[in-house]
């Protein structure tokens, strides 16, 4: 029995290690891997590029790193991020700061957290005690925009880069955007536990995307993977980053 339980165990590691290395599971502190694939795959300087699901900022200062020049939206709902996010970026004059959750419909609505300001924040009121985390019971009171009607009032004219980090409701998001989708360039989008609380799959970014003349890319270790079909096995529930790119 000592020897099936380490054979078993030996399994789980050669499984979590070439999962890895598909870039599966390997979505967790990887903005610069990240943003330097965005960049790879650009044929140009972006312009103007939307930070959904911006946190405290540490994605929009890499692209800041990276394209001074740009023009960058972050959207961020969470009253207790938003304080953090006005001191870290008082003095840029390009990067605009939205206090709103991005989705498919406008309103109000509750943001949901294990702690104030948390990475994990999200539309859901996710369950993640098979985590150890007994509590997500922190809420603040946010307010929605749906994307597409946003922008036409705000003027903002063309988007090259979107990227969003929103907890299981990225697809929602993107839906919103109406016929903004067709404009961007490269969606950059996080897929992983969250879309369990969604029920959200990644056959429903693959269709929406590819129906729509996108071609799908993970971001792994060593670069990205091409996703010319759909596979279940890419239905892998922990955090992956996937770039959708515009074929026109």
């Amino acid at each position: 029995m000592k020897n099936q339980n380490f054979y078993f165990k030996f399994l789980a590691l050669v499984e979590r290690v070439a999962a890895r290395l598909q870039g599966k599971g390997y979505g967790s502190a990887t903005i610069e891997k990240e943003i330097s694939c965005i960049a790879h795959l650009l044929d140009f300087t972006p312009s103007c590029i939307l930070d959904i699901g911006g946190n405290v900022g540490s994605y929009s200062a890499e692209l800041r790193r990276r394209w001074p020049d740009a023009s960058i939206h972050i959207f961020e709902p969470s009253p207790t991020n938003l304080p953090k996010l006005k001191a870290r970026f008082d003095d840029e004059s390009n990067i605009f700061i939205h206090p709103f959750a991005v989705s498919d419909f406008e309103g109000a609505t509750t943001l949901f957290a294990d702690t104030p300001g948390s990475g994990m924040g999200s539309l859901s009121h996710r369950d993640l005690s098979h985590l150890g985390i007994s509590e997500f019971n922190n809420e603040e009171s946010i307010k929605v925009v749906m994307l597409e009607e946003f922008w036409k009032k705000l003027n903002g004219g063309k988007v090259d880069v979107v990227k969003l980090d929103i907890e299981g409701h990225e697809l929602s998001a993107i839906k919103g955007m109406g016929t903004l989708v067709e404009t961007v360039k490269i969606f950059q989008f996080e897929f992983g536990g969250c879309n369990i609380d969604t029920r959200t799959y990644f056959k429903d970014f693959f269709d929406f995307f590819t129906e729509r003349s996108f071609d799908l890319y993970r971001i792994t270790p060593t670069g990205v993977e091409a996703i010319p079909s759909y596979r279940e096995t890419d239905e892998f529930f922990s955090t992956t980053n996937f770039l959708a790119v515009n074929r026109s």
